[in-house]
This record gives structure tokens, C-alpha cells and sequence, in this order.
């Protein structure tokens, strides 16, 4: 089957599947290594359940934000927490626009209806927000807050991108999506590309979940050990067992990860060859 010819919520599935399955990726879940709480099986479970709200973003109606929240709401019904929402704050625009420049597109058009229903999606995860972030998920004003200043949900993540790389291709026009997309297809088929991908990813800017659950210095330290890696100076499994000892995972690049995959494989990047 071509992949240029998959629907694109199909993309979107294949690209959450490849992501996880891919190993070693340092800190994540893949199919080496679980999380206590959140199994590789939590994650193939919840690109199923994400499959309604994938195919309503590619008829391209209606809303983002609803859309999002309605991702979040049908794969929280299993008990290995929050997965993909990261993913689906870049895949939900990408499908609906059918790509980068349709995505920034429908972004400008969100409004305050979008960014109510992402706070309310917000709300169904686990996902630690900044100390100092003045809209918090946990505090019921925040709400009346954002429809106060009518804030769309592109100024939402305007707010956020200081501190949260998701929401910063947002607004900066998904680069990372579009480079990992084009460094895939410079690594060529297979698993490794997308190994090497995150590496190369992960070796270009400090994470921000690692930030937001560790502090900037681990983050960077992590992005020198990357590099190391990527310059043969250091070995990738060492990496990823010393990652999952210290609890260190590059949440946010996987989620760039899944995205870049998504869009690689509308243009004709092969994971099976």
C-alpha cells in the first residue's frame, strides 16, 4: 500500500505506532521498556481509541480546539494516564489542513470556543504545567480568565511557547516538524531513521518536559549527551539506561517526533523497506 495514498488519519495512526515502537529512544517508552505506570501496550491502545477524532480533523470542519479535547477524552479510558497530547496538539492541525501550510492557516482561525475546549482537554491529563504560568489547568478561574481576554487558542499557545516547544511550533510554523520530517528522509527507511531523528532532535534544543519535570540543566545535559551519542563519543544504550534510571524523558520530542513521521509519510517515506 503507498502511504502517499492512506487517508490521513491513517498517517496519523502509523505515525503514533512507529513512534513508540521505535527503540532505543533514551527515557521513553518503547518496545524495550515500559514505565511503571504507562505500558507500551497503553500507547498502541490509545492510537485505536484516537481514530474518531483523527478522521474528524481530516474532514477538515468544525473546530480544533473540540477536536483535541475530543482525542484526549477517547484515549483516557485506560489506566496508563496521558500519552499522546502533546502529539495531538501538532497532528489535530496538521491533519485538518492537510499539512504545514494548511495547519498555520486553520491555527490563525481559532477562537475562544478552541481555547476553552483545550484547557477542558488540558484538564483530563496528568501534564505538569510551569510554576510561574499565570493560566493554570488546576485553578477554575482560568477559564473565565482566557474568555475575559478573549484569548483563541493561538494566543494560548503564543503564552505558552517561552516554555512548552509543542506549542512553540505552533507558533514558530512547526520547524522542528518540517526538519525531522526532511531528516528522516535523509536517514532512509526503516527504524533507525527514526531513532536517529529523535537523537538529532534531541541534540538541537533542551526538551521542555525534561525542563518542566527536572530543570534546565539536566535538559542541556541531556542535549550534550545526545550530541556525544550522535558524535560516537557515547554509547546510545548506556544513554537510554542511564535516562530511565534518573526518570529523565524527552516527552516533547517525542511528540515532534510523531508529527514529523506523520508529515515524512505523506511524502513517501517508507518505515518497512
Amino acid at each position: 500500500m503507498s502511504y502517499l495514498l492512506m487517508r490521513a488519519a491513517e498517517r496519523a495512526q502509523l505515525a503514533m505506532i512507529l513512534e513508540v515502537c521505535a527503540y532505543p529512544k533514551p527515557g521513553n517508552v518503547d518496545r524495550c521498556h515500559d514505565f511503571p505506570d504507562t505500558r507500551l501496550e497503553h500507547f498502541l491502545a490509545s492510537t485505536i481509541f484516537a481514530r474518531t477524532a483523527l478522521e474528524e480533523a481530516e474532514k477538515g470542519v468544525g473546530r480544533i480546539g473540540e477536536i483535541i479535547k475530543h482525542a484526549v477524552r477517547d484515549t483516557n479510558c485506560h489506566e496508563g494516564g496521558n500519552t499522546h497530547f502533546g502529539a495531538f496538539i501538532l497532528l489535530i492541525p496538521l491533519i485538518f489542513g492537510n499539512g504545514i501550510p494548511g495547519a498555520l492557516s486553520a491555527i490563525e482561525k481559532t477562537d475562544v470556543s478552541d481555547a476553552v475546549a483545550f484547557y477542558k482537554a488540558f484538564a483530563m491529563t496528568s501534564v505538569k504545567m510551569n510554576a510561574t504560568d499565570d493560566l493554570d489547568v488546576n485553578d477554575p478561574h482560568t477559564l473565565t480568565v482566557i474568555r475575559e481576554r478573549e484569548m483563541t487558542l493561538l494566543d494560548v499557545m503564543q503564552h505558552s511557547a517561552a516554555n512548552d516547544m509543542v506549542a512553540r511550533e505552533w507558533v514558530a510554523g512547526f520547524p522542528l516538524t518540517r526538519r525531522g520530517a526532511d531528516l528522516l528522509k535523509q536517514f532512509g527507511p526503516g527504524r533507525q531513521a527514526i531513532v536517529y531523528t529523535f537523537l538529532t532532535l534531541l541534540a538541537s534544543e533542551p526538551d521542555t518536559f525534561i525542563i518542566k519535570k527536572h530543570g534546565l540543566a539536566v535538559a542541556h545535559e541531556t542535549l550534550l549527551t545526545a550530541r556525544e551519542v550522535l558524535d560516537g563519543k557515547h554509547s546510545l544504550e548506556v544513554f537510554d539506561a542511564d535516562c530511565i534510571e534518573r526518570d529523565i524523558n524527552p516527552g516533547s520530542i517525542a511528540d515532534i517526533v510523531i508529527a514529523s513521521i506523520y508529515i515524512a509519510l505523506g511524502e513517501g517515506w517508507s518505515w518497512d523497506s
